[in-house]
């Protein structure tokens, strides 16, 4: 059974607190999940307002759906957070195997 893995490095220029830190990160963790049912993680401590890594990941049966699915959540951050410094890592695909 496969399971995919995108993480995302985020810059946020525009956050001067951590309230602003915490708007932007609830507003890109609320559309992943509602638009592509991923599970997502803040990686980092909130010690700096300006940078950000979240974690997102899939689970399911066909390991090329979920490199789309991830591939396209990763395309969507980018438009969410738009003017804002975004890189994203290498989709990874794991095979995990369910004990029986």
């Amino acid at each position: 059974m496969p399971i995919g893995v995108l993480v995302l490095q985020i810059h946020l220029s525009d956050s001067h607190s951590l309230k602003d830190r915490r708007n932007a990160l609830r507003r890109l963790k609320d559309r992943l999940r509602g638009k592509y049912n991923v599970a997502i993680a803040e990686l980092n401590d909130e010690a700096h307002w300006q940078a950000a890594q979240i974690g997102i990941a899939a689970i399911g049966n066909d390991a090329n759906y979920l490199r789309g699915l991830l591939d396209r959540a990763g395309r969507e951050s980018l438009q969410v957070l738009h003017g804002e410094d975004v890189s994203l890592g290498e989709i990874e695909i794991l095979d995990y195997d369910a004990p029986a």
